[in-house]
């Protein structure tokens, strides 16, 4: 899977969340790490590329990303969707070993020491952005991209391409009450 990753332009990271896909969030702080989905993650800026992503004050991931002023966001696809779930009912506040129990495999981009999950399509590393009154008032951080990567089967340039042969990694939406969906085929309207 890693043999498939490419760089992603900085200045053209923020195309990666243009489909509002659900992302997991991962954390670390003195090798204290955690992971956890989020759907409440859209772009915010062009250049450079920026996002919003709701962390709610519960969230044993929050605590790390407050202390070190990182985090990553990946967007997994529908072949890791019971590792998203676990990751998602599961709290490192009540299991310490979550992440081992995950069933995840995880690794790490030279220079950054979050977690990243195997089996997604898109991965980002974020700078921080303070905002005190944003982040207590509405659990919302603004973050600056620092990395950006695409699985190429996938997503070329930011472009998202999606077929049979590489389903597994068609992005999850997520509904409620334990229903993701993926996206369906791509369409174009006529050239006027």
């Amino acid at each position: 899977m890693k043999n498939y990753l490419q760089p992603v332009s900085l200045d053209h990271a923020y195309l990666l969340f243009n489909l509002g896909a659900t992302s997991l969030v991962s954390a670390s702080h003195q090798a204290d790490e955690d992971v956890m989905p989020a759907t409440w993650v859209c772009p915010l800026d062009l250049k450079p590329s920026k996002v919003t992503a709701v962390i709610d004050r519960t969230h044993y991931t929050r605590g790390l990303i407050e202390k070190s002023g990182y985090f990553a966001l990946m967007l997994p696809g529908k072949g890791i969707i019971d590792q998203v779930m676990y990751l998602g009912t599961t709290s490192k506040n009540d299991e310490i070993n979550k992440l081992e129990k995950s069933g995840s495999e995880f690794f790490y981009f030279p220079g950054f020491d979050i977690p990243m999950v195997c089996g997604c399509a898109a991965y980002a590393i974020f700078k921080v952005i303070p905002e005190e009154h944003n982040e207590k008032t509405y659990d919302l951080f603004i973050g600056e991209c620092v990395g950006a990567w695409s699985d190429c089967r996938v997503c070329r340039n930011g472009h998202w391409s999606f077929d049979q042969e590489n389903d597994s990694l068609r992005l999850l939406h997520y509904s409620a009450g334990g229903h993701f969906y993926t996206l369906g085929d791509s369409i174009s309207p006529k050239k006027i």
